[in-house]
């Protein structure tokens, strides 16, 4: 016999549980794909990770304003965020360069207001034709302006970034990433070999 009061509490569950889904995800908590080698060898191709979308404060959808706005990306931060040229697609990427900092790239060799930069994280692939390794391994003086962001892939010969369209405005944050909670390597030839089992659960930094 069909019970009236069941099925309404039934659909208020669905209900309420759809709405704390979104309400996760858009302001919490984001599960994001990487598609290609740009952050490699810290993300791969085939990388499924999770994004922190509350530390650097609550982004209002489509108005790009933010809420609870407690600390601004450091650099070494891996973040998503939404790509300037085309707002449809998200990106990744390393903070590099901070609001006001020289950012000057000189044989690969990255330097922050004349002060050559640490840099445990970068990765220099030869697989580009020599011009476009030229052009991505010097770059500057760029001044990074007042509330945007200088950012780089980790695959320095193998990535669009700041390089070529400039810097990133602290607006288009949407979160840092934080942790791998699944990885497919397509490229394998056995399904046994598909799930990269080393990568899941490790920690972004």
């Amino acid at each position: 016999m069909f019970n009236k009061q069941e099925a309404i509490k039934n659909l208020e569950a669905v209900v309420i549980a759809i709405v704390l889904a979104l309400f996760i995800r858009t302001f919490i908590v984001q599960s994001f794909y990487i598609p290609s080698g740009s952050m490699k060898p810290t993300l791969l191709p085939g990388d499924y990770i999770l994004v922190n979308k509350f530390i650097y404060g609550v982004r209002i959808p489509y108005e790009g304003k933010k809420l609870f706005f407690n600390r601004v990306p450091k650099r070494g931060d891996v973040i998503v965020f939404i790509y300037p040229k085309n707002t449809s697609e998200d990106f990744i990427k390393r903070v590099i360069g901070l609001p006001g900092e020289i950012v000057q790239v000189t044989n690969g060799k990255i330097f922050i207001n004349n002060k050559p930069l640490p840099d445990p994280w970068g990765y220099f692939s030869k697989n580009e034709p020599p011009g476009f390794i030229e052009a991505v391994e010097n770059f500057g003086p760029f001044v990074v302006p007042k509330d945007s962001l200088f950012v780089m892939g980790d695959n320095r010969n193998n990535s669009e970034d700041s390089r070529f369209w400039g810097a990133l405005p602290l607006k288009n944050v949407l979160g840092k990433a934080f942790v791998i909670y699944f990885s497919w390597d397509s490229q394998a030839h056995s399904l046994a070999h598909k799930i990269r089992w080393s990568r899941i659960g490790k920690w972004i930094h």
